[in-house]
């Protein structure tokens, strides 16, 4: 499956334009992320673009929530690292992220859309003006995008080795070379 291949099969699946847009945002961090672990970038991408492809079917059924996106996927052919990451980043007890790709699935998920509200609220909305010093400020105040889960984002140093400050400068970085798909 292309780039392409994927964003189709997202518009066709998923009807928020705004979650299209998250799940290609979360596709270029794991493109970025997939060089610190010398994997392969297309696969990392693809995972983070499928990775809400059953938000529709799920949105009212969380526990269900990348189990489905699973099955879809199996069915129609997608790599099978591909569709486990999908299953494991809403990281349910039955499925755990387990490696390093699940990981970062799971851990960059929140922090796009922390990150899209820091450009909401940046003086320019211009994504290209918000640099990472802009985005710790707002990560350390605890009612700002209170939904993005700290902890979870903070789990990169754990999990991955990648310092809090280095993993929202990479995932910043991925964003901005993508900000006109994502209107930012």
């Amino acid at each position: 499956m292309t780039r392409q291949e994927a964003i189709q099969l997202v518009r066709e699946r998923v009807s928020n334009d705004n979650l299209v847009k998250h799940m290609i945002a979360v596709g270029s961090a794991m493109r970025s992320l997939a060089a610190r672990f010398d994997d392969d970038p297309d696969k990392w991408e693809l995972t983070g673009i499928l990775h809400d492809l059953d938000y529709d079917q799920t949105k009212d059924d969380f526990p269900k929530h990348g189990i489905r996106a699973y099955q879809e996927l199996k069915k129609i052919g997608v790599d099978d690292e591909i569709a486990s990451a999908v299953r494991a980043h809403p990281a349910h007890q039955e499925y755990p992220p387990s490696n390093p790709m699940q990981w970062a699935l799971h851990i960059v998920d929140p922090l796009t859309g922390l990150i899209v509200a820091a450009t909401l609220m940046h003086p320019e909305k211009n994504i290209q003006s918000v640099d990472t010093d802009f985005v710790m400020r707002r990560f350390n105040e605890k009612r700002f995008a209170a939904g993005a889960d700290r902890d979870q984002i903070k789990l990169c140093q754990s999990k991955l080795h990648i310092e809090l400050e280095e993993f929202i400068d990479i995932v910043l970085k991925a964003m901005q070379s993508v900000s006109d798909e994502l209107g930012l």
